[in-house]
């Protein structure tokens, strides 16, 4: 299925030159909703492909030569693969982020994100998942994520390595599903993560009463770190905060804050 018109916005993350492209890959290009970091060039390029992927949402490791992780995405449509070589002076985290930060704030949805050796094996992730020996590195300098592109069918897989010899890799996968997705719902984990990293959890849908399936989602992410204090806003914030208490969260780490006319529900760590 292709993306629907007008979903997908370009994101300014940096501005081309005609240099940019000098040295990429015959034939390639840029995704739609992806801009590339600034004096990256692609280096490996797989047009659209229809096929099925399995975006593991979990660390990954091989037992008895079986992939396992503990969840997973599955769907089938257009793949297009495309992977950047960083210039010496941009570090792989740095390029990571700004990517990341660009797709949600286009309204992507994070469903999975790991870090460093919470994602396995890096040649797990290199050969067998996204089959590019280009993004074999240290296990401790990676960083993988799953997102679902806004109002779209169309997910987004990113990666990134710095390898051995300091060359970093910037891997990107977008799928535009033949089919609906239906629900996808991040694990507790990667709540938890975002939490942390950005501070903020926003929930624009969940303006309603309390929803049991996100109430789970949200507690056990809480709970994984007890020495966190958030702040919870929203409509029906103080609804939200007793119904997060009610799934075990401490009451002393919940503060109801103000903004209630925010759309949705808004999670604020307390530094």
């Amino acid at each position: 299925m292709s993306v629907r018109n007008g979903c997908i916005r370009i994101l300014g993350l940096s501005l081309l030159s005609p240099l940019v492209f000098a040295a990429d890959v015959p034939g390639s290009q840029d995704l739609p909703a992806v801009a590339r970091q600034v004096d990256s060039q692609i280096v490996d390029y797989r047009p659209a492909e229809e096929k099925e992927r399995i975006y593991p949402m979990g660390a990954i490791r091989k037992i008895s030569g079986q992939l396992r992780y503990e969840g997973q995405a599955t769907a089938r449509g257009q793949v297009t693969a495309i992977t950047y070589e960083l210039p010496a002076e941009h570090s792989a985290s740095a390029a990571f982020t700004a990517t990341r930060e660009a797709l949600q704030q286009n309204g992507a949805q994070l469903l999975f994100w790991c870090k460093a050796r919470d994602c396995g094996e890096s040649s797990l992730w290199a050969n067998e998942i996204f089959g590019n020996a280009k993004l074999v590195g240290a296990d401790s300098q990676q960083e993988y994520l799953l997102l679902r592109l806004a109002e779209t069918d169309s997910l987004v897989a990113l990666y990134s390595i710095t390898r051995g010899n300091r060359r970093a890799y910037l891997h990107l996968e977008q799928l535009d599903a033949s089919a609906p997705l239906g629900d996808l719902l991040p694990t507790s984990a990667t709540l938890l993560r975002e939490l942390k990293s950005t501070g903020e959890l926003d929930f624009p849908a969940l303006g309603a009463e309390p929803d049991d399936t996100w109430l789970t989602l949200i507690s056990r992410g809480l709970n994984l770190d007890t020495t966190l204090r958030v702040s919870v806003t929203g409509p029906n914030a103080e609804a939200w905060r007793q119904a997060l208490i009610d799934k075990g969260v401490r009451a002393a780490r919940l503060e109801t804050g103000t903004g209630g006319d925010a759309k949705g529900l808004h999670l604020h760590l307390i530094r």
